[in-house]
């Protein structure tokens, strides 16, 4: 079977012939009809990116699964890694910071910069997550992502197909409409390794410095970049997104 054109995707004939299916199905889609090579999931090992590693590797052994190493993460991120490595024997593709561009910007602002006003933070997210980012997303036509739209207030109109403005490439969110208990249902149905943290008020995990635990009446992320406002808690990775028909 030929791949599909890219340009013939509609965006809104797919997010209304989708909007019932299951992650499985929206998976088996886009292998089929993208090409697996030009597919690539995101993974920062949240409980989202663990269901949806466990879906594409079962569909897909071969499956590019990549990890931004922004060198600051939590030691349990790491060991997560390496559990979900040898689970799924396979390879994460990891891409980390450009070393001259990590080692100006700490120079001269110093580690903990990132605190003082939310252009810092955002300019420590562009070393360390966004730059690498654009390496991978070079690569591909199109990338798999684990938002949901219940996670804040910054996604609550994303759709299962987009497209990224930014990296001119489709994006896809196979489980954009469910709930967390939706996330946990399959994770313990089929035993998927997730992280400790979500054991101890964690339920969003990035960066070490960035993330602390949160009180269980609020938000999901509300431990994320808690000094800012909750408008203001995306890193660069999923900015504005716009379709093409």
């Amino acid at each position: 079977m030929s791949k599909l054109n890219l340009n013939e995707l509609n965006l809104k004939k797919l997010n209304n012939d989708f909007i019932e299916k299951s992650p499985e199905d929206i998976i088996r889609y886009i292998i089929n009809e993208i090409g697996s090579s030009k597919i690539a999931l995101a993974s920062s090992l949240s409980i989202e990116d663990q269901v949806l590693t466990d879906i594409l590797l079962k569909n897909n052994p071969n499956a590019r699964i990549f990890f931004l190493d922004t060198g600051r993460h939590f030691q349990n991120t790491y060991d997560l890694m390496a559990e979900t490595m040898q689970r799924y024997n396979f390879n994460y593709e990891v891409y980390a910071p450009e070393s001259q561009d990590l080692e100006v910007l700490v120079s001269k602002f110093g580690p903990n910069f990132f605190y003082e006003s939310v252009e810092q933070r955002k300019k420590c997210c562009e070393i360390r997550k966004v730059k690498p980012l654009k390496r991978v997303l070079s690569t591909v036509d199109g990338w798999i992502c684990g938002l949901r739209r219940y996670q804040s207030q910054t996604r609550q109109e994303i759709e299962i197909f987009e497209w990224d403005i930014s990296h001119s490439i489709y994006k896809i969110n196979p489980i954009a409409f469910w709930t967390e208990d939706m996330v946990w249902e399959y994770i313990n149905k089929h035993n998927v390794p997730y992280s400790n943290l979500y054991r101890n008020g964690f339920p969003s995990i990035g960066c070490q410095p960035c993330t602390r635990a949160v009180k269980p009446s609020e938000d999901v992320r509300r431990g994320r970049w808690w000094w800012e406002n909750p408008d203001k808690k995306e890193c660069g990775l999923h900015l504005r997104l716009e379709e093409k028909i």
